[in-house]
């Protein structure tokens, strides 16, 4: 037709290069482009339906393992777990030695994908999780006559997974791929899919704590004078009890892992096929920089202090039988002054957003519409906690000192959740303010200045002294709006990574208090806290990026 000739004669004249996708759907009189589109949108959605089957596949797994232990044990989702893994296995490898390989394979890089921030945490979260492997394999091997060979060989093929994983995304996670596109589309869900479902047995599986707990009450049946013993009880050695006591605190990291790992990957699905044009590439890079900033570094690191503070002094007496009453008041006051705090910030921010007249960036980016579905999504674990507490809490007698202070978080934590996501997601689409050059060209030459030449003790007086009054000069010049949403941006970001860092590494008196607990029952209530719980973790760690974000576009 003619129509097609005009388009396809329209399309770039270099087109060896370029790999356009087919698909045996599309082959009827159509122009290069909108054949290319078309296969793009059939092989997405291909390989989201076969995403999908997997994924309900599983579920059915675990479910039936949850309400019919007899018929399908957790060795069963074992073994279809570890299937998937060794599938997921040769599919990375094969990217690795032959598709990344190809003449032509990678002819762009989304510079917005895979931040050095979250290629870090999925080293950091890798590594633990392999930590937490080493333990539940050694956890079998003290256990091996009561435990299943499965029980070992599922954690070491889970290592093996874990690395290749981790090598792969540090590598490969701002790929745009061009060529075989629908196998890497099906192979990348395949592992999106993969990690949704350790994710989902990690928040269902309560195997080891239902362990822990039996062994206790065989303690006291001891003390009791009662001979009855089980057969399958961690013996009184203390190896056996530190793999014990690392599996239960590197627990959270088994959710965490699988989540990070599951949006680099989405990513990466959105990119294969993608070409970037020059106007997209940025041509230079934002520097963080900290000059422009007093009182919010000042602030945020007295929360951080604090919440160290705190954080202590409640790990030191929650790990005692019978935790006191009063650090976990000590710990909810703290939340309740620094929620308002941070969400006063975040309202402040959100209003000097209207205020300005920056253009909204409307530029297509698959890394930025996934950091907002991420802050939504990750936002809802700590929201449905709290709307659960807050339930638990009003059907019971809330006047009571500790449930009113946990009542009062459960409602700050909301509006704390809503307000800071407005905040980010608004900075995130506004355009980056460029620098003044003069400040640049000031810098560089300093830079130059002090390389040239070694500075003696009595220079280091004058270059201090240089270096605050530049400090001064550059603060003092910055519009007063850019000015409060560095400070808010900064204080919002220690803020957050002290409430990152105090419920990853074992402060979670959401379940230890024992009031939500004692109210929807032990196996309830913890699902509840294992879903919510490492989505709250996540969206902290997430928020960090997306503030550090907005701190330097402003």
């Amino acid at each position: 037709c003619h129509h097609c000739k005009s388009r396809s004669a329209s399309a770039p004249a270099d087109t060896s290069k370029i790999h356009y996708e087919k698909f045996w759907l599309y082959r009827h009189c159509s122009s290069v482009q909108q054949r290319d589109q078309q296969a793009q949108k059939a092989g997405q959605l291909f390989s989201g339906l076969l995403a999908m089957n997997v994924v309900f596949l599983g579920s059915a797994f675990i479910s039936s393992m949850i309400f019919n232990d007899v018929a399908i044990t957790l060795a069963d989702v074992w073994i279809l777990l570890s299937i998937l893994k060794v599938l997921c296995l040769f599919w990375i490898i094969y990217y690795l030695l032959g598709t990344s390989q190809q003449p032509h394979a990678v002819l762009y890089r989304d510079s917005h994908a895979g931040a050095i921030w979250i290629r870090g945490s999925v080293l950091l979260f890798g590594s633990c999780r392999i930590l937490l492997n080493v333990f539940q394999i050694g956890y079998s091997t003290i256990l091996i006559h009561c435990k299943s060979r499965v029980e070992i060989v599922f954690p070491s093929i889970g290592i093996l997974f874990i690395c290749t994983q981790a090598y792969f995304l540090w590598h490969h996670s701002k790929d745009c791929i061009q060529v075989q596109h629908n196998f890497t589309r099906c192979g990348l869900m395949l592992t999106i899919a993969t990690n949704l479902l350790l994710w989902l047995l990690a928040v269902t599986n309560d195997t080891l704590h239902v362990e822990i707990e039996s062994q206790l009450r065989e303690v006291e049946r001891r003390f009791a004078g009662s001979n009855e013993t089980t057969s399958c009880t961690c013996p009184n050695t203390t190896i056996c009890q530190v793999f014990q006591k690392g599996y239960i605190l590197l627990y959270p990291f088994n959710t965490e892992y699988c989540l990070v790992c599951c949006s680099v990957l989405y990513v990466m699905w959105k990119n294969v096929g993608r070409r970037i044009s020059h106007h997209h590439v940025p041509h230079t890079k934002p520097k963080f920089k900290l000059q422009g900033v007093v009182f919010g570094p000042l602030l945020g690191t007295t929360a951080v202090i604090v919440g160290a503070c705190v954080f202590m002094m409640y790990q030191i007496q929650a790990t005692s039988l019978a935790p006191s009453r009063q650090v976990f008041v000590i710990y909810y006051s703290y939340y309740i002054v620094l929620l308002p705090l941070m969400s006063v910030g975040a309202v402040i921010g959100t209003i000097i957003h209207a205020l300005e007249k920056k253009e909204l960036d409307t530029l297509k980016n698959p890394t930025r519409s996934l950091d907002v579905v991420l802050l939504m999504g990750a936002a809802l674990g700590q929201i449905g906690m709290s709307y659960f507490s807050i339930v638990a809490l009003v059907a019971t007698d809330p006047r009571d000192l500790l449930k009113s202070l946990i009542l009062s978080y459960s409602v700050l934590l909301i509006f704390q959740n809503i307000t800071q996501n407005v905040f980010i997601i608004d900075g995130l689409h506004r355009r980056r303010t460029p620098p003044g050059k003069e400040e640049d060209t000031k810098e560089e030459q300093n830079r130059e200045g002090y390389s040239q030449r070694r500075v003696s003790v009595l220079e280091l007086g004058q270059e201090i002294r240089k270096a605050s009054l530049s400090y001064i000069h550059t603060y003092s010049h910055l519009s007063w709006k850019r000015r409060v949403l560095r400070e808010i941006s900064f204080f919002l970001v220690l803020c957050n990574i002290i409430l990152w860092i105090m419920p990853t590494f074992g402060a979670h008196p959401v379940f230890e208090n024992g009031m939500e607990r004692s109210f929807y029952g032990y196996s309830t209530w913890f699902v509840i806290v294992n879903f919510g719980l490492p989505l709250g973790v996540f969206y902290r760690m997430h928020s960090v990026g997306g503030l550090l974000e907005v701190y330097v576009t402003a």
